[in-house]
C-alpha cells in the first residue's frame, strides 16, 4: 500500500473506507533525443504519484505549468499508458487493461477537455457529438438516442431543439456545456476535468462552475478536477493535492490547504494569489527565486529545495516522504511550515 493512503485518512477524519479510485506510485516517462549527439533521453512529467477518490468527492489537482497535472489526468482515463505505478477503480486494477477491458471502463471513467474549441468535431452536429459515447458502446437509451440526447442537453443547460446545430454556433461556454453532456451520455462515476473552465471568460467560469457542482450533487459524481486557478479550486474542491515537477507535495481538505498549508511550495503557490481587497497593501507575497528545473534532470532529494527558502543538506540527499504534518495535511517535506496563514 502506497505510503500516502494511511495519513491521508489520519488528516481526513471520517472517510468512506472503500476508494472509487486509488493511484499508487504513478509514473510516465516520455523518450526524447537531445545533446549533441542526439541521446535518447527521459523527461518525467510524472513521477511516483499517490491520491485516492471516494465515490462523490472533488479532488483537485494544482500547480504551476508543466507540473504534470494533465498527463496524470490523461492517465487515469486510459489516453496515455502509464509507465510505472497502478491505478486502481472500484477494487479492479485498470493501469495496463486492453481495449477489451476499456470498452466497459469508459462508461465509468469520463474526461472533460480544456479547450471548448478543439475538443468538438466541426463537422458534427451537437447531436451527433453527445450521442457518439453511446454509439461507440452500443448503448440504445429508452425512448431512443435523439430523446437522451435532448434530455442531456436539457440537464446542461441548453436548447434541446438546438440538436442539429453545428459547435460553430455556439459561444465558448456553450461549447464547454456540450462536452459536459457528451462526458455524462454513459453515465459515469467518475469525470476527470482537465481545466474545464480555464479557456472561458470569468463571467462564464462561475456559470460553468455552479453547473458541475449541480450535476455532482444530482448524479453523485467524482470529480478530478485538474487546474492552475487556486480560487475555482477552493469554491469547487473539497480536498486538494499540490504537484511540483510530477511529484504530490502536499494533499490535504480545502481548509488545510488554503488556512494551514504545511509545505513551502503550497505557501508560495497561496501568496501569488492576488487579493482584490487589498490592492496596493504590501500581502507579503513570496517571491521564488530561479526557474522550475527541467523535469529530464530533476534535483536529488526534494525537487523543491532548489527554489526553497528552508532548504538545508538534508534536503538534497533524502527525499522527504509524505506525512502528516502538524497542520493536518499530508506533506512531503523535512521543515513543514507550522504557522497558518494570517
Amino acid at each position: 500500500m502506497s505510503d500516502l493512503v494511511v495519513p491521508r485518512h489520519a488528516a481526513a477524519h471520517a472517510r468512506p473506507t472503500e476508494a472509487l479510485l486509488k493511484v499508487e506510485g504513478l509514473t510516465k516517462h516520455f523518450p526524447v533525443r537531445g545533446g549533441a549527439f542526439g541521446a535518447k533521453q527521459m523527461v518525467r512529467a510524472v513521477d511516483g504519484v499517490d491520491f485516492e477518490v471516494a465515490a462523490g468527492e472533488t479532488l483537485g489537482l494544482v500547480g504551476e505549468s508543466g507540473c504534470g497535472k494533465t498527463t496524470t489526468g490523461r492517465m487515469l482515463v486510459r489516453l496515455l499508458e502509464p509507465t510505472s505505478g497502478k491505478i486502481t477503480f472500484e477494487g479492479k486494477d485498470i493501469t495496463h487493461v486492453g481495449e477489451r477491458g476499456l470498452r466497459p471502463l469508459r462508461q465509468d471513467l469520463q474526461i472533460i477537455f480544456q479547450d471548448p474549441y478543439s475538443s468538438l468535431n466541426p463537422r458534427h452536429t451537437v447531436g451527433k457529438i453527445v450521442a457518439m459515447p453511446m454509439a461507440v458502446n452500443g448503448i440504445k437509451p429508452p425512448g431512443g438516442v435523439k430523446k437522451r440526447v435532448q434530455e442531456l442537453l436539457e440537464i446542461v443547460g441548453l436548447n434541446p431543439e438546438h440538436y442539429n446545430r453545428f459547435p460553430h454556433e455556439f459561444s465558448g461556454g456553450q461549447r464547454q456545456r456540450i462536452g459536459i453532456a457528451r462526458a455524462l451520455a454513459l453515465k459515469p462515476k467518475l469525470i476527470v476535468a482537465d481545466e474545464p473552465v480555464s479557456a472561458l471568460d470569468v463571467s462564464i467560469q462561475a456559470q460553468v462552475i455552479n453547473l458541475l457542482r449541480g450535476l455532482q450533487r444530482e448524479f453523485n459524481l467524482a470529480f478530478v478536477f485538474i487546474a492552475h486557478d487556486l480560487a475555482v479550486v477552493r469554491h469547487f474542491c473539497e480536498r486538494i493535492a499540490v504537484m511540483y515537477l510530477g511529484k504530490v507535495v502536499e494533499v490535504g481538505t480545502r481548509e488545510q490547504i488554503y488556512e494551514r498549508p504545511s509545505h513551502p511550495y503550497t505557501r508560495a503557490l497561496l501568496s501569488a494569489v492576488p487579493d482584490v481587497t487589498k490592492l496596493g497593501a504590501s500581502l507579503g507575497r513570496i517571491r521564488l527565486q530561479g526557474d522550475v528545473p527541467t523535469p529530464i534532470n530533476p534535483p536529488s532529494g526534494c525537487r523543491f529545495r532548489t527554489r526553497c527558502w528552508k532548504a538545508q543538506d538534508i534536503c538534497a540527499t533524502q527525499e522527504p516522504p509524505l506525512e502528516v504534518s502538524a497542520n493536518g495535511s499530508v506533506s512531503a517535506c523535512h521543515f513543514p511550515e507550522a504557522a497558518p496563514l494570517v
